[in-house]
C-alpha cells in the first residue's frame, strides 16, 4: 500500500459541495487540500452545452446510473437514480435549475434543533455566493460570488404566454423571481449558465482553486475506506482506475476528512469504514468504529409526475427531431452561444399551493416545451424528441413525508448500495400526489391551455377519477433526482449523523458536507442549497482553523 504525503484537508468528492470546500479551504494559502474524485474530466461537449444533459443522463462514463430496490408502493418498480460521476459531480449533468428553496424550508431545519440554519441565517450566505446575470446578460449588481445565476427569460419558448395565462385563469399567482423576496407563484426558472455554457461547481469553484499550489485534484480516484485511529479520522485509502488489482493508495489528513460524495455515497463510505448500523457491519465483516443506525436513514426525495400533450403550435420538438432543425440550432449555438441549445428545457414552473386553503406552497410545477421517448441504442438509452409538436406539464410534491434508507450490501465499494426510498409509504404523500394531479388537471382545462392542447397523450389525465390518478402516479411517477438526508444534521446523536457544524457525532476530524445532511428536503431543486450548505460549513471550519 503506497502512502502519499499528508494534507490538511481531504475532500472526498468533487461535486457541488466538494468543489466549494476545495476553493474556500485553500483560498488563504495556509491549508493544503486534496480532492479525490471518482470520475474523470468534465471537459466534454455534452457537459459544457446546456441542453447536453439529455445526452449525459444515461452516459455511464459520467453517471453512476444507480437503481433503487423495487418500490412496493410504486408497483414494485425499480427507480433510476442518476448521479454525477465526473468532475463537478451532479452539477455537471443536472438541468441547471437554480432554486434556493422556500424560506420556511430552512426555518424547519432550525426548528428541528439546528441552530444557525434558519432562513435569516442562510439568506446572507446565498446572497454572498451568487453572481446574478440579468436577461440582457449584464451583471445585476446583486451578490459578488462565483456561482453565476442567469436570467434567460429572453430565450424561452413562446409557449410561455399560454402557460402564464393558464396559471392566472386557474387562480395561481405569478412571481418574477423564485430566488427573490416573493418566491411563491409561477414564473421562469433561472439557471447556472455563463455566456451560453453550463456553469458547474467545477467552473465556479474548483478551477479557480486548482490555480493555487496548495490544492491537488486526483480524478478517477475511488475512495474505499476512511482510516481511523480510534475514533479520529486520519486519512483515506483509494484506488485509481487502471491500477493493478489490489493496489491501494493512502492519503493522510492532519485536520479533517470531509465527505462530499453525495446522498448515496457519503453514507455508503461511512458504513464501509465502520460507521453505521452495528448489526449490518458485523454481518458483512466490517470492524465497527461507531455503531449508528441513523447512518443511511432519513432518505428523502421528490417524486415527479409528467403529463404529455400534443400541441397546436410548434415546440422544441419541431427543431430537435429533424436533422435540419438540429443543424440550424447547432450553427446558432456555435456562432453565438445562444438559442435552444444554450438553456435548459426546464423553462417554466413555480412553487404553488395545490389548494388555496394551504398555508404555504406544497407543489413545484414544470412546463417544458418538448416531449420525448426513451430509445435503446448501441450507446445505451437515448432521449429522443418526438416528431410532432408537444409539451409537458409536470408536478412534484415539495415536502414528502416518506423516509427511506441507503445501506451497503457488501464490504466492497464497487458494489452499489441498496437504495430503498420507500416512496408513498406515508399516507400524506398519497394525498399530496392526488392534489398535484388535480392541479395539473385544473391547469389543462383553462381556456389558455385548451387552445394549446391539440391532443392529450395516453394516459389521459382528463379521463381519470381520484382512484385512477393515484394508480397512474404509482405506475409512472419517478424521482426528480433530489435525494437528501442520509447523513442527517441534528442535535441528538441517536437521531442524526452530524451536528450543526456538520461534524459526525461521536467522531473526531470527520465531516459530512453535501445534500445528505439536509434534515428535510427543500421545496425545489437541490443544487443551490447544497452549494449554500458547503459555503456555510466552510465558514465554520475556517473560523475554527483560521
Amino acid at each position: 500500500m503506497a502512502v502519499e504525503k499528508t494534507f490538511d484537508y481531504i475532500v472526498v468528492g468533487g461535486g457541488s459541495a466538494g468543489c466549494v470546500m476545495a476553493d474556500r479551504l485553500s483560498a488563504g494559502g495556509k491549508h493544503t487540500v486534496l480532492v479525490l474524485e471518482a470520475g474523470g474530466s468534465d471537459r466534454r461537449l455534452w457537459i459544457n452545452m446546456p441542453i447536453g444533459y439529455g445526452k449525459t443522463f444515461y452516459d455511464e462514463r459520467v453517471n453512476w446510473k444507480f437503481q433503487s430496490e423495487p418500490e412496493p408502493e410504486l408497483k414494485d418498480r425499480t427507480i433510476y437514480f442518476p448521479r454525477g460521476k465526473v468532475v463537478g459531480g451532479s452539477s455537471s449533468i443536472n438541468a441547471m435549475v437554480y432554486c434556493r428553496g422556500l424560506p420556511a424550508d430552512f426555518d424547519d431545519w432550525a426548528q428541528l434543533g439546528n441552530a444557525g440554519w434558519s432562513w435569516s441565517d442562510v439568506r446572507p450566505v446565498y446572497e454572498r455566493l451568487e453572481r446574478r446575470v440579468d436577461a440582457q446578460g449584464r451583471l445585476s449588481g446583486a451578490g459578488g460570488g462565483s456561482l453565476f445565476v442567469s436570467d434567460v427569460s429572453k430565450q424561452l419558448h413562446p409557449i410561455e404566454k399560454h402557460f402564464f395565462s393558464g396559471a392566472r385563469e386557474s387562480g395561481l399567482q405569478v412571481t418574477e423571481d423564485f430566488n427573490g423576496p416573493h418566491p411563491e407563484g409561477v414564473g421562469r426558472y433561472q439557471i447556472n449558465t455563463r455566456r451560453g455554457m453550463r456553469w458547474s461547481a467545477a467552473d465556479a469553484y474548483l478551477r479557480p482553486a486548482l490555480k493555487r499550489p496548495n490544492v491537488t485534484l486526483m480524478t478517477n480516484a475511488r475512495v474505499n475506506r476512511i482510516l481511523f485511529d480510534g475514533r479520529k479520522a486520519v486519512g483515506v485509502t483509494y484506488n485509481l482506475d487502471g491500477a493493478a488489482a489490489g493496489t491501494s493508495m493512502t492519503a493522510l489528513a492532519s485536520r479533517a476528512v470531509i465527505l462530499s460524495a453525495g446522498a448515496v455515497q457519503s453514507p455508503q463510505l461511512l458504513q464501509l469504514s465502520g460507521v453505521g448500523p452495528g448489526a449490518l457491519l458485523q454481518q458483512l465483516g466490517i470492524p465497527v468504529v461507531l455503531a449508528s443506525s441513523v447512518v443511511g436513514g432519513n432518505l428523502q426525495d421528490h417524486l415527479a409526475m409528467s403529463y404529455y400533450y400534443k400541441a397546436t403550435q410548434p415546440t422544441l420538438n419541431n427543431v430537435l427531431s429533424t436533422w435540419w432543425g438540429r443543424l440550424r440550432v447547432g450553427l446558432q449555438y456555435a456562432t453565438t452561444l445562444s438559442g435552444p441549445l444554450s438553456i435548459s428545457v426546464n423553462q417554466l414552473g413555480g412553487f404553488v399551493k395545490s389548494e388555496a386553503t394551504l398555508d404555504r406552497p406544497d407543489t413545484q410545477l414544470y412546463c417544458n416545451p418538448v416531449t420525448y421517448t426513451l430509445a435503446p441504442s448501441s450507446k445505451g438509452t437515448q432521449i429522443v424528441p418526438d416528431s410532432f409538436a408537444g409539451f409537458i406539464l409536470c408536478f412534484q410534491p415539495c415536502r414528502p413525508m416518506s423516509r427511506g434508507r441507503i445501506d451497503i450490501v457488501s464490504p466492497s465499494v464497487e458494489t452499489p448500495p441498496a437504495i430503498r426510498p420507500n416512496y408513498l409509504s406515508h399516507v400524506d404523500d398519497i394525498q399530496a400526489a392526488l392534489r398535484g394531479a388535480k392541479l395539473i388537471q385544473r391547469l389543462s382545462r383553462t381556456p389558455a391551455l385548451r387552445g394549446l392542447i391539440k391532443e392529450r397523450m395516453t394516459p389521459d389525465l382528463e379521463t381519470m377519477d381520484d382512484t385512477a390518478m393515484i394508480d397512474d402516479f404509482r405506475a409512472r411517477a419517478s424521482t426528480c433526482y433530489h435525494p437528501v438526508g442520509t447523513c442527517m444534521m441534528g442535535s441528538d446523536p441517536s437521531q442524526s449523523v452530524v451536528d450543526a457544524n456538520l461534524k459526525v457525532h461521536g467522531l473526531e476530524n470527520i465531516y459530512v458536507i453535501d445534500a445528505s445532511v439536509f434534515p428535510t428536503v427543500t421545496s425545489g431543486n437541490t443544487h443551490a442549497p447544497t452549494t449554500m450548505v458547503a459555503h456555510k460549513a466552510a465558514d465554520v471550519m475556517l473560523r475554527a482553523n483560521p
